[in-house]
């Protein structure tokens, strides 16, 4: 006996959910101690380093599909069914919309945790934990046209994204800009405050995000996307931070010893020491002086 584990996504040739992926990790842990030999099958986008493919799946090597969490309907599931028609085809933690639907009659066997007329069962994504990761907040950006031909933005984006792509870390896009229209965006400045206070950390390109962030006492790797250098290094300086890089030192190597940096005690304490700091009452003496002028 081998089964083929596959999840929803892996038909449609997508991406999948967290309950997708966390089904199938429970799926494959009880086969596993059942001493059932098992395989998981992925989609391209899904598929990790080393696994299977499902299009690379060879339907001869297997006696047994297994089909996991989402609806049991429709031609993608059915292509599948098909595709492996001499294994014997299990359905579970599937959700049957309809008893009459002819993809639920190719399956040998249906274990539904939602069909009509049945008491509905706990979806099997709940029985893992999926572990604590650390929670940063992302503010990218590719205005600032005021910079004109010192801007690097484009450049800049590039590199963050694929670096960010690599991180364990649950990456939050964030942003600076308010509109009360938008449930999206903050409607006002203490809803910036409240999500970075509850960050474990922040990358940012935007100036604000790393002002904000020290004063909440949150770690924040700043990337200045300015040739020369502009307000987000200018910032830093005044904040005493160490943890910025320019266009010219953003590297790879370099914002990985600066994240392990910020998610370390010594980030912390450093972003905690510089919480609740406050602007020297200079400008503002200036300000007033210029108005009284």
């Amino acid at each position: 006996m081998r089964a083929l584990i596959v999840g929803w996504s892996s038909p449609l040739h997508g991406e999948a959910t967290a309950g997708d992926v966390l089904a199938m990790d429970v799926v494959v842990r009880r086969l596993r101690r059942e001493r059932i030999a098992n395989d998981t099958a992925w989609s391209e986008v899904m598929c990790p380093p080393g696994g299977l493919r499902l299009e690379y799946a060879d339907p001869a090597a297997y006696t047994h599909l297994v089909f996991v969490c989402g609806p049991a309907s429709g031609e993608p599931v059915g292509e599948i069914l098909r595709r492996f028609a001499h294994c014997r085809r299990v359905a579970v933690d599937v959700s049957v919309v309809d008893h009459a639907d002819p993809v639920v009659a190719m399956f040998d066997s249906v274990v539904a945790r939602d069909s009509p007329g049945s008491l509905a069962r706990r979806d099997l994504s709940a029985q893992i934990s999926s572990g604590s990761r650390p929670v940063v907040g992302v503010y990218l950006t590719a205005g600032q046209q005021e910079y004109g031909s010192r801007r690097g933005h484009d450049d800049v984006v590039s590199t963050l994204t694929a670096w960010l792509g690599g991180l364990d870390a649950a990456l939050i896009p964030l942003e600076t800009r308010l509109d009360p229209r938008d449930w999206r965006l903050p409607t006002g400045p203490e809803h910036v405050a409240s999500v970075i206070d509850r960050l474990d950390a922040v990358v940012t390109m935007r100036m604000h995000g790393l002002v904000l962030a020290l004063h909440e006492g949150v770690p924040a790797l700043a990337v200045d996307p300015v040739h020369g250098g502009g307000k987000v290094s200018a910032q830093a300086s005044a904040w005493d931070w160490p943890a910025v890089l320019s266009t010219g030192t953003l590297r790879p190597g370099e914002l990985d010893r600066w994240w392990r940096w910020c998610l370390s005690d010594a980030g912390s304490a450093a972003a905690q020491a510089r919480s609740g700091d406050r602007p020297d009452e200079g400008m503002l003496d200036e300000l007033v002086h210029a108005l009284r002028s």
